[in-house]
């Protein structure tokens, strides 16, 4: 199968499994039948270069494609010059960390829109990137192997549309889109992905515009999501019936247009359950 999935950080069960460290999930999501982790580091980019590499170790030894979620508080179009171009160190973490987990993407989310105008959160998002670039050039954290994913967000007072992620994408191809599924429905106040079409919109779209290498291979995340209306409120499980989106219409548009996403589950504490849920329903229609 071309999809692959896997959870985003350690599932309940994996601590109730007796495990208490990273560098014992890759193993232990593979034994569950999955194929890619993403590590976490939403909250700080913690730990030496030692404890990195024992995961990334790991993860290579169980086949396990590897992830980074970047810090939270990166803020790409913070209103306060110094703390906006803080970010870019935020990111030099973050490449750290993934170029010892032998991690091939990190994900990065935008920033806000809430004080300014979206306009104005753009072009300061782009300064923030352009300028996170060309420092990057001729130097270790340069290595375009590791590709900087830009995040679709769930907040109407963050930045991170689809359209608003194309657009800084075009900025350089070392830029990637993340289709959170999840966020983009809470954006819209649900009912956004009732279908196979509704979803297969979303890779033409990019395929459109940043060309089929992006959208082969897509990072993606999944989850259903609560929310207001002000957007996202928190992440919930696939046992949940009033949220969305549901995901057999993605799978019927994985089957479809043969794709071959990486999608990342962030459900509420059943991350890897959902993903084998995920990855079941791609099987079952390929029978």
């Amino acid at each position: 199968m071309k999809a692959k999935f896997g959870p985003g950080g350690n599932s309940d069960s994996f601590y109730a499994d007796g495990k208490k460290h990273s560098y014992e999930a890759p193993l232990w999501v593979r034994e569950k039948g999955l194929d890619a982790y993403e590590y976490e580091g939403g909250n700080g980019i913690r730990g030496g270069e030692a404890s990195f590499r024992r995961v990334g170790e790991a993860a290579r030894e169980a086949g396990i494609l590897m992830s980074l979620h970047a810090p939270y508080y990166i803020s790409l179009s913070g209103i306060e010059e110094e703390k906006r171009l803080k970010s870019i160190d935020y990111i030099k973490q973050s490449l750290d960390a993934a170029r010892w987990l032998g991690a091939d993407i990190i994900v990065i989310h935008t920033g806000s829109a809430a004080k300014i105008s979206r306009g104005e959160a753009m072009q300061l998002a782009a300064d923030t990137l352009t300028r996170a670039l060309s420092e990057f050039e001729g130097t270790v954290y340069g290595d375009a192997a590791i590709r900087l994913g830009l995040e679709t967000m769930g907040k109407k007072n963050q930045l991170g549309t689809l359209d608003e992620v194309i657009e800084l994408c075009r900025i350089s191809p070392r830029l990637v889109p993340v289709i959170d599924f999840g966020h983009m429905n809470a954006m819209s106040l649900g009912g956004l992905f009732p279908d196979a079409d509704s979803y297969r919109r979303v890779f033409d779209r990019i395929g459109n515009t940043l060309g089929d290498k992006v959208t082969d291979g897509l990072h993606c995340h999944f989850s259903k999501i609560e929310y207001t209306s002000a957007g996202e409120k928190k992440h919930l499980t696939f046992s949940d019936t009033a949220y969305g989106p549901e995901f057999y219409p993605l799978a019927e548009a994985i089957i479809k247009d043969d794709l071959s996403p990486r999608i990342i589950c962030e459900s509420d504490g059943t991350m890897a359950e959902d993903a084998l849920e995920m990855k079941n329903a791609v099987i079952s229609l390929e029978k």
